[in-house]
């Protein structure tokens, strides 16, 4: 799913880095996406058996530009959502490591179906 994620993310343009991956001598892009994946859980068990996998992401979008924060990543969850993903809300601020951006992330969710 991770790949999934990048695939449709990246068709916005701007560079999608794993949370945590970016090396800290590297400057920030001016604008970018971030993802975690903080679960993977099993999901519809039925006759002994779990039936889907429910990928939980929180993707953030990074920009020196404030106007870009709050316009991509409602883009990127409107286009999450065509691809059958669910994404809900308008997100939340989160924290930047960088006084030049500010950012905002939500939770993206995929249930992948085994059988």
């Amino acid at each position: 799913m991770k790949d999934n994620l990048i695939t449709i993310i990246s068709t916005l343009g701007f560079p999608i880095i794993e949370q945590g991956s970016l090396n800290p001598n590297d400057d920030y892009p001016e604008s970018f996406f971030t993802f975690w994946n903080p679960a993977a859980d099993g999901g519809s068990f039925y006759d002994d058996d779990e039936h889907d996998i429910v990928w939980m992401f929180e993707l953030n979008f990074y920009s020196s530009d404030p106007q870009l924060v709050n316009t991509k990543l409602l883009e990127a969850k409107r286009l999450l959502k065509q691809n059958g993903w669910i994404a809900s809300g308008a997100g939340h601020d989160v924290a930047s490591d960088e006084t030049t951006h500010t950012g905002r992330g939500m939770t993206v969710t995929f249930i992948e179906k085994l059988n």
